[in-house]
């Protein structure tokens, strides 16, 4: 089994800008594929082991990954790290090229990108970003399969992200601008995406003839085809002393049926966990309008595409 040509290349999965439009569109494919025909890829990680290192807890991640790989034939190993942080009982360096005696990929769900750098750099087998500070690859990447299920002409979508500017959103705009999707961020004063990243998606928008808009006024959302939100608090900070700060100024960027209807919308994503009734609105979560939970299915096939990519060029 072969994948696109397009795909020949990736020995690795670390952020969005490292593939090119091609290269997205055949790992969108691939996994829509994947998703429809499982049985033809159940054995493409045959013997395969993959070690699964996660500082930060997940449900999602850790249940979408460890299933996805028994899907394809092959063995999980999760790796918690109670103990602490990469790099403060072993080197990064060190625990790379110890799981690469042992594994045949490295699955890292990370605090610091420092860390996924790390490990691809000193590791002999491949590395997927599975979250970190800055992106969350794995996580657009489902997001597009989602929005190519419902829009098979993604350059036709307008996309907008309301809420913090995190690596969620770093990770979306990087991508719908590679793919020539318009994007919409709109953040409070404060909380919007970091400044490199900015400067990285506006080339790729330049380059693709896509739009990217930032704004911190909700009320220039203008008309939208997707929604997509995400919580307010990042994990590890619910308990911060400044949560009601926080809830307080972005009360405002509630999505919401009013806001959809704004900016006639026919769809709302949310990566999830969600806090109700603080991003988004119980009603809208539930509602037809949410396709959450396809989203969050795709996370598996998404993954897959990835998986099968490394192992099958």
């Amino acid at each position: 089994m072969s994948t696109s040509t397009a795909l020949q290349h990736l020995n690795n999965f670390l952020a969005d800008d490292q593939l090119n439009k091609d290269e997205l569109l055949a790992l969108i494919e691939l996994a829509i594929n994947i998703k429809k025909n499982p049985a033809d890829y159940s054995q493409v990680l045959a013997g395969k082991s993959v070690a699964m290192i996660f500082e930060k807890p997940s449900l999602r991640t850790h249940v979408s990954f460890d299933m996805g790989i028994n899907k394809l034939g092959g063995h999980a190993l999760y790796l918690g790290q109670q103990n602490g942080k990469l790099g403060e009982r072993e080197r990064v360096s060190d625990y790379a090229k110890n799981l690469s005696c042992f594994a045949d990929v490295i699955v890292a769900r990370v605090f610091s990108h420092e860390s996924i750098q790390g490990l691809a750099e000193h590791a002999s087998i491949p590395v997927i970003n599975a979250l970190c500070d800055v992106y969350h690859p794995c996580q657009a990447l489902a997001d597009f399969v989602t929005l190519s299920e419902s829009y098979p002409d993604l350059s036709q979508v307008k996309l907008a992200y309301v809420g913090d500017g995190n690596n969620v959103s770093n990770s979306l705009m990087i991508m719908a601008a590679t793919l020539g999707v318009d994007f919409t961020l709109v953040s409070p004063q404060g909380h919007e995406a970091q400044a490199d990243i900015v400067a990285k998606t506006k080339k790729l928008a330049q380059a693709s003839g896509s739009k990217l808009i930032l704004t911190n006024d909700i009320d220039t959302i203008g008309k939208q085809d997707v929604i997509y939100t995400d919580t307010w608090i990042s994990m590890g900070d619910e308990d911060s002393t400044k949560k009601a700060e926080i809830l307080a100024k972005f009360a405002p960027y509630q999505v919401n049926h009013d806001l959809m209807e704004k900016a006639q919308a026919s769809m709302v994503l949310h990566c999830q966990p969600a806090h109700l009734e603080e991003e988004i609105t119980t009603e809208l979560f539930d509602s037809e309008l949410s396709k959450v939970f396809q989203q969050a299915e795709n996370r598996m096939w998404a993954q897959n595409a990835v998986l099968v990519a490394l192992f099958t060029n």
